[in-house]
């Protein structure tokens, strides 16, 4: 299951904090454009002023549009971006594949399944939706690891995980086919996935949850680079292979678990994102880790960005957004593969 990519060969140290540093100051400057424009436009000169008090007549409903609408949106599309995208690169690691992500283990199909049972069931709320979305997560991630992983290490978890997207795949087509027109409407935005669920309580319980599960991965920067040699050679450094498979499975699943039942299915930011801060800082994960959560949250405020304004007064679900980048990527890095072989 092994494909080696080109990378770009490592970086000082010093090479590698200016391009951390760059991809926060462009964070920053996305994360203010997102905040000012819309279908309302708010004019960024205005917006320290706005953030430090309580203005009067067009000031009043641009910072009530501001901090109850724009940040809470843009906040949440940091935080899924940057789990999504360091998810995506503890992947590739674990499956030495540069095209793994982490819906390949059942984690997105679950939580569709589950998002998708509890609609057609009668769940109209957010946290009973949600809640269904995770469980199906964890479930559909746990099943892959206890059929596949046991006997036939990494690649099972892989085969297995592309059985039960398929099995998931099926039952939503089933559960699809018996709703109502109403539920088709949720069923369908849902699946394309939306921020549109944004505000202050989900930030608040995804940020720190996401922070945390993202220095756990940070932490196994070491274990990731012994991955890419090979899993005999992996042993031979001193890491446990089979715990090591196994923490890397569950974090992700747990880290990515709430924010596809929060979101819906946004998918490709986690193959695509990873890739691309390979291909330019190289594959020392010491530095691809932090680098891929910074760029994702940027991929996923422009995506949700895009989304907002390109039909206004409508918006566009975010799946469709970062499908019509990553589709067509996907497809030149298959292409660039095989010319390299």
């Amino acid at each position: 299951m092994n494909h080696t990519a080109a990378v770009a060969p490592p970086r000082a140290p010093g090479a590698r904090a200016g391009v951390l540093l760059a991809l926060a100051v462009l964070l920053a400057a996305l994360a203010l454009g997102a905040a000012s424009s819309g279908a309302m436009d708010i004019p960024i000169a205005r917006l320290p002023a706005l953030l430090l008090g309580p203005g009067t007549g067009e000031d009043a409903l641009w910072r009530e549009v501001l901090l109850q609408v724009r940040l809470p949106r843009v906040a949440l599309a940091i935080v899924v971006g940057a789990g999504l995208a360091i998810s995506g690169a503890a992947m590739q690691a674990l499956f030495r594949n540069p095209l793994a992500e982490p819906g390949l283990i059942g984690v997105s199909a679950g939580g569709a399944l589950g998002a998708v049972g509890a609609i057609v069931l009668g769940a109209v709320s957010l946290p009973v939706v949600g809640s269904a979305a995770f469980a199906g997560s964890l479930a559909a991630t746990l099943l892959a690891w206890r059929l596949g992983g046991r006997s036939l290490g990494v690649a099972g978890v892989l085969l297995a995980g592309i059985a039960i997207n398929a099995l998931c795949g099926a039952v939503i087509g089933v559960f699809t086919w018996q709703a109502n027109d109403a539920q088709l409407r949720s069923l369908t935005f849902w699946s394309l996935g939306s921020l549109a669920a944004a505000n202050w309580t989900l930030v608040a319980a995804l940020a720190p949850w996401t922070a945390l599960l993202s220095v756990l991965l940070l932490r196994d920067w070491r274990a990731m680079n012994a991955l890419l040699l090979g899993e005999r050679e992996t042993q031979h450094l001193g890491f446990a292979l089979v715990a090591l498979r196994q923490r890397l499975i569950v974090t992700v699943a747990l880290l990515v678990g709430p924010l596809v039942a929060v979101t819906g299915t946004i998918g490709f930011v986690g193959l695509v994102v990873p890739h691309l801060v390979r291909l330019t800082l190289g594959a020392d994960h010491r530095a691809l880790l932090p680098a891929s959560l910074l760029a994702g949250a940027i991929a996923l405020t422009l995506a949700d960005w895009l989304a907002r304004i390109v039909a206004i007064p409508s918006e566009l679900p975010i799946g469709i957004v970062t499908s019509l980048v990553g589709g067509p990527f996907l497809l030149w890095l298959l292409a660039r593969q095989k010319g390299g072989h």
